[in-house]
């Protein structure tokens, strides 16, 4: 049995050995749609994966020293083929319209 080399790794052992962060996020929507923010920095647009599924929202973004990674559970059902989202300068911001309006009572607070 011989010993792999380090340039002999394959890539998903270097992945394991990476440390694995999850990345600063900033959510907000109105009552038609979510406005999602996710800091990468230093990661290349072409490495971005994002997934969306009517409820959870992943995102991974490699580097050379660390992983950035996350999921999320919206708490609004989503449209995922309606889902827009654009990168530039370290920031992937997302657009996701609810399926439904947000529809609430506001209660006055004493």
């Amino acid at each position: 049995m011989s010993k792999k080399t380090v340039s002999e790794k394959s890539e998903i052992e270097e992945k394991e050995l990476k440390p694995v962060l999850t990345p600063g996020v900033c959510f907000d929507h109105n009552s038609e749609a979510y406005h999602i923010q996710i800091e990468l920095p230093g990661v290349k647009k072409e490495d971005v994966e994002l997934f969306v599924s009517e409820q959870t929202m992943c995102v991974e973004g490699p580097r050379e020293d660390v992983i950035l990674f996350g999921c999320f559970t919206l708490a609004h059902l989503v449209n995922v083929d309606k889902a827009k989202a654009n990168y530039g300068n370290g920031l992937l911001t997302v657009e996701i319209p609810l399926k439904t309006p947000v529809k609430g009572k506001k209660i006055k607070i004493e």
